[in-house]
């Protein structure tokens, strides 16, 4: 790209044909527990009298269509059972300790994919929601990878299940800054959450508040990582995972108070409303037509593209958000087959689980051109056009350690030694989601989403539609193996 080229690629809201930007190299680290949804039901009957607003919350907790979710550790870590919620300090430490190591093995991933040594790093975008010490935690990840102590970090804040894209756009506005400059750019973008451990701090709010909070049935633990370059100087690899051809951010007015991850001593609370899936799925349509026209290689045909020519990597933040998405945009479950897959086996990962998808997504035959999107707090809208280069191989993104869809593991985590299995939390074996073929799971999930909805609507917890009653034996679909949609109350 020549230096006069990259400022007309924004500052008339049109892209240049060639950015020269693409993702040369994806890591993604989920913990070892995969934890189903009896664990959540285990932990409210040890330390919570039944309620109203409990009853409804764990009826809820059955039907998001989630099968597991990746935590640091199972039902009986020691930080969920103390007599109180964990506190921010100690949360804190738990961060330093695992979400750095999840951090670290996500960067050695994508790193060790695009090829390149730590010295070549120029820059470090980062972004979490579940952690705000000084120095951030992309510090620690910066020493024990061994990059210079000198390399340009940014540390994003305050952005949710956003953060991730907006880091991507983060770095890739840094890496237009180097290409004008005529300087190379190898920009490591990183995204971590551990949200598991929060589990007390909004059963407390539950059972003291009698709120139905539903953030406690869908978010989970993971980090993840990609390299962005700008091409100078690059020798010749094995070409760029996905190429960059355009982005948009926009925030949906008078929707802050929507949407949010507010602070609390016991950590962080989720801040949401019954709007929010509506308010995501109907922003969707006008930002991708406005990307689109922003584009001059998608305006090449007499007929612009529609969203059906694109095979999309959205943020699964819960089942009424996807299938929102998909009817908005008049897709089929297949179009959006990679966020239906992560979400089910892995929950939401916040900001760290767009890179998930976008590295599922790589691994299976699609469409050349790939629309990723996120919400975030704000409401926030992200959105980028990529165009697909080539699929995962197994030596980048998976070692001699237990590999689960391209993802390696210890056997166990420092904490637990090991344990296969234990109340509920299993440990991730490499098996596929369910017997159940994922195709007829998420077209499950496309189609039930109304009628669990209106039922719990209806009623708080009482068993209304075919959804059962929780009496602490009863298992509902989501619990074996067959998916479900989440209620109203569903999460960016």
């Amino acid at each position: 790209m020549s230096p006069s080229a990259v400022p007309a690629s924004t500052a008339n809201g049109q892209f240049e044909n060639d950015l020269n930007l693409s993702l040369v190299g994806l890591g993604v680290e989920y913990p070892p527990f995969l934890v189903g949804p009896e664990a959540l039901e285990t932990l409210a009957n040890r330390f919570y009298p039944p309620s109203t607003a409990l009853k409804k919350v764990l009826s809820i907790n059955r039907f998001t269509g989630i099968e597991t979710r990746a935590a640091i550790g199972d039902v009986d870590h020691p930080l969920v059972n103390q007599p109180n919620a964990p506190s921010i300090k100690e949360l804190n430490e738990i961060f330093r300790q695992e979400g750095v190591r999840l951090s670290v093995n996500a960067c050695k991933k994508a790193i060790k994919e695009w090829g390149g040594s730590v010295d070549d790093i120029t820059h470090l975008v980062s972004t979490t929601c579940t952690n705000s010490a000084n120095p951030g935690f992309d510090h620690f990840v910066v020493k024990q990878l061994g990059i210079s102590s000198s390399v340009e970090k940014i540390l994003l804040h305050g952005i949710g299940c956003s953060g991730g894209m907006a880091a991507m756009r983060t770095a890739a506005h840094l890496a237009l800054g180097s290409s004008y400059q005529g300087k190379p750019a190898r920009i490591l973008v990183l995204a971590c959450e551990i949200s598991s451990l929060l589990v007390r701090s909004e059963l407390d709010s539950i059972d003291q508040d009698q709120q139905t909070r539903v953030g406690v049935c869908l978010f989970s633990d993971c980090a993840s990582a990609a390299v962005l370059s700008n091409g100078v100087g690059e020798d010749e690899g094995s070409g760029p995972v996905y190429e960059l051809l355009g982005w948009k951010h926009q925030i949906i007015d008078d929707t802050e108070d929507d949407l949010g991850f507010d602070v609390d001593p016991l950590g962080w609370k989720v801040v949401l409303t019954p709007r929010v899936p509506a308010l995501a799925s109907a922003a969707v349509s006008p930002c991708f037509h406005d990307l689109v026209k922003s584009i001059p290689e998608l305006q090449k045909d007499s007929q612009p593209p529609i969203a059906a020519d694109f095979d999309w990597a959205l943020h699964p933040g819960g089942s009424l958000i996807i299938t929102g998405v998909e009817q908005a945009m008049d897709l089929t479950p297949e179009h959006l087959r990679a966020s239906y897959e992560i979400y089910m086996k892995y929950g939401n990962s916040s900001s760290a689980t767009i890179i998930s998808v976008l590295n599922r997504l790589r691994e299976s035959e699609g469409k050349e051109r790939v629309i990723a999107c996120a919400f975030g707090p704000g409401i926030a809208l992200e959105m980028m056009v990529l165009r697909r280069q080539k699929k995962a191989s197994s030596s980048a993104n998976g070692s001699e350690e237990n590999e689960v869809n391209g993802n390696s593991y210890h056997d166990g985590s420092a904490m637990h030694n090991g344990a296969a299995s234990v109340n509920g939390a299993a440990q991730v074996n490499g098996n596929g989601i369910s017997t159940q073929s994922i195709s007829s799971q998420y077209e499950q999930l496309a189609t039930n989403g109304a009628a669990i909805e209106t039922a719990l609507l209806s009623a708080d917890g009482a068993a209304v539609n075919g959804i059962p009653e929780v009496n602490g034996s009863a298992r509902a679909d989501g619990a074996n193996g067959s998916a479900s949609s989440l209620p109203v109350e569903d999460l960016d």
